[in-house]
């Protein structure tokens, strides 16, 4: 499972930096890839209200949010951001990230496309605020209800604190082990314990791709599902995307990677070779693999029929138990 953190505090050693930072290490003890992202030192420019995301599912500006958050957001299981209150509302660069997800919501609400993830992802908000306002996270809470409506997760609870405003007021905070430790095992509960299934082939652009983005809608719950390939691809196969689209899979801000780069943090526990050129594919010896020999075609009919083929293939997998 991944988690991914959004860092929204400008102060690089504050106290919700600590918040996050514990939140995060709680998770890795319980087994998750984590990752944060600060989101004050990266390039997002605000949204410009292009509406080409509207018609076209794709945003023209070309900053962070193009090139690693939207794929970072479709990688994520669960989405946890921390933010210090500002006037009642997360922090003016973290609104901007939240903001440029409305490429995400148009995918879906006016494309009509689902996120292979969408049904299991989780969001969470850590946040605190210095005063002992009643209402000081109400106007957060509602911007965050939207945001992981847009971003494809569930908005499924929160820690915030109240009266936190000097260096080391959370570190002094007594209850706060216990709350990170609550909080996270109930996160991270429906995820545990799911079977890890590498799908893999030649350039990760194609049928491991495909038959990754089936396992994850049909079965996310039981299946941690991951793709790789042994000699990526810079970009998917737009023919595959374009297949994938017609039966409403949004294939938007995946990416390719390689096989090396799965193994090094995660050991499936079983591998799926994709295709009769798998053989770029390296296994190690101790995790049990199999073949489903595909082929990849060259016109968008054949990559129809294809991906009915893997789409069956896929179901039969899971009714048998994954």
């Amino acid at each position: 499972m991944f988690v991914l953190g959004l860092q929204g505090s400008p102060r690089k050693k504050g106290n919700t930096r600590f918040l996050l930072s514990a939140f995060l290490e709680e998770a890795q003890r319980l087994g998750a890839e984590t990752q944060m992202i600060e989101v004050c030192q990266k390039k997002i420019e605000p949204c410009m209200e292009y509406i080409l995301c509207e018609k076209k599912g794709i945003c023209p500006i070309d900053d962070d949010m193009k090139h690693e958050i939207y794929p970072l957001l479709r990688k994520a299981d669960v989405i946890v951001a921390a933010t210090p209150i500002f006037f009642y509302n997360t922090t003016a660069q973290l609104k901007a990230l939240i903001d440029r997800s409305q490429t995400l919501w148009a995918r879906k609400y006016k494309l009509h496309l689902t996120d292979p993830n969408r049904k299991w992802r989780r969001g969470y908000t850590l946040a605190l605020g210095a005063t002992r306002g009643k209402n000081l996270f109400e106007g957060l809470h509602l911007t965050m209800k939207y945001f992981y409506d847009a971003v494809g997760a569930e908005y499924v609870g929160s820690l915030t604190y109240r009266e936190i405003e000097k260096p080391g007021d959370m570190e002094r905070l007594t209850s706060l082990r216990t709350d990170i430790q609550t909080a996270v095992g109930t996160l991270l509960e429906p995820f545990m314990g799911r079977k890890k299934v590498l799908f893999a082939c030649r350039d990760n652009a194609c049928l491991s791709q495909m038959a990754g983005a089936f396992a994850q809608t049909l079965a996310g719950d039981k299946l941690d599902v991951f793709s790789a390939g042994g000699q990526p691809a810079e970009k998917l196969n737009p023919i595959m995307v374009e297949a994938m689209q017609e039966k409403g899979i949004d294939m938007g801000f995946r990416q390719t990677t390689s096989i090396n780069a799965v193994l090094a943090t995660e050991k499936p526990d079983l591998v799926i070779l994709m295709g009769s050129d798998s053989d770029a594919v390296v296994v190690p010896d101790d995790i049990p693999h199999e073949l489903w020999n595909f082929t990849e075609p060259e016109d968008l009919d054949a990559m129809r029929r294809l991906s009915d083929g893997i789409e069956a293939k896929v179901m039969e997998f899971i009714q048998c138990g994954g």
